[in-house]
């Protein structure tokens, strides 16, 4: 029974590489100059410097690859945040990280004129920090500790004072509006190839440790007194997850700025599906996770056709209802 179920979850994770390859394709196929089949193998086989093969490989190949990595990654996050806080409500986006990696680009580009790849990514990734040490200092306190509700008020109130700082920012500067409220609204149109490649190497680390921290993060779903019962240092797993969705939450924002809700709606989505073994729901978040951004950002270019909207729009579109059902049943589905 146990080998039919894995080789169920295997086949599943197989069959949403294979619905990530197509919706990847689908990106690069749809759009406001739609294109044929052929007209995107031959950018690739017989590059010959048309409009139409530069828009596929500098245009839409750039944002499908960009799509699916954030979109791993913040569905990635948002698992580990819900298991670290125990919370079914946490993301990176509820709990302030998106919020503070934001604010402190937006210092580096208006203040300090900082434009380097490398310089923003480290600087989203102490944004995406100071957040989570707020947001953890402010659930923590009091007499019974910290606790879900306590965490999820914690984030909002971040969430808004780091918004209210940068729109703070913006009002007192608007020449730079142009350059930063279209990022802001969370988009990967118009981004290069260049930006996911300098981030990359981060988001990857932070998915090897997700994944290598699965099986101590089932442990400590069941509660920290059992898991220091089994022998678990749950401090250090806790810190060791913590930098994972640094690593992944940063990089997100680093490269398309704050998208929000992915972090809450696949978790949940992937559990009714597969359970509560974080060894599936981490692969199966990252498939999951890149698929729902990349279909978000198709339907973005149609929405006002021929204008698109930032896919952060999207997703809210979707994530809003889901966050408000998920409040409503106590943070299960059904």
């Amino acid at each position: 029974m146990q080998l039919h179920n894995r080789n169920r979850k295997i086949a599943g994770l197989v069959l949403g590489f294979v619905l990530l390859l197509i919706v990847n394709f689908l990106s690069l196929v749809l759009g406001y100059t739609d294109l044929t089949i052929n007209t995107v193998i031959d950018a690739f086989n017989h590059f010959d410097g048309s409009n139409e093969h530069i828009i596929i490989q500098d245009v839409r190949l750039p944002r499908a690859l960009i799509g699916t990595v954030v979109g791993a990654s913040l569905a990635i996050a948002g698992a580990l945040l819900q298991a670290l806080t125990r919370n079914p409500l946490a993301s990176p986006d509820i709990l302030g990280f998106n919020a503070g990696a934001s604010f402190f680009i937006v210092i580096a580009l208006m203040l300090f004129s900082i434009t380097s790849l490398q310089a923003t990514t480290w600087i989203a990734f102490l944004g995406a920090t100071i957040a989570g040490l707020l947001v953890y200092f402010l659930g923590s306190i009091g007499r019974d500790g910290m606790t879900p509700i306590k965490m999820t008020l914690s984030g909002a109130a971040i969430a808004a004072l780091f918004g209210s700082l940068t729109q703070g920012l913006l009002v007192m500067d608007e020449s730079a509006l142009d350059q930063v409220l279209f990022w802001m609204s969370g988009s990967v149109q118009g981004r290069k190839l260049e930006i996911l490649l300098s981030v990359l190497p981060y988001i990857v680390i932070g998915i090897i440790i997700a994944l290598a921290m699965a099986n101590k993060i089932n442990i400590l779903t069941m509660g920290d007194d059992v898991a220091k019962g089994l022998g678990q240092r749950t401090g250090f797993v806790k810190l060791t997850a913590g930098i994972a969705v640094i690593l992944l939450a940063g990089g997100s924002v680093a490269i398309a700025g704050p998208i929000g809700f992915i972090g809450i709606v696949v978790p949940h989505v992937v559990r009714t599906f597969i359970g509560n073994d974080y060894r599936w729901i981490i692969p199966y978040c990252g498939i999951l996770g890149g698929i729902f951004l990349v279909i978000a950002d198709i339907g973005a270019r149609y929405v006002l056709m021929p204008e698109e909207v930032p896919v952060g729009i999207m997703t809210a579109l979707v994530g809003i209802p889901f966050f408000i059902y998920i409040a409503r049943k106590g943070g299960k589905l059904a």
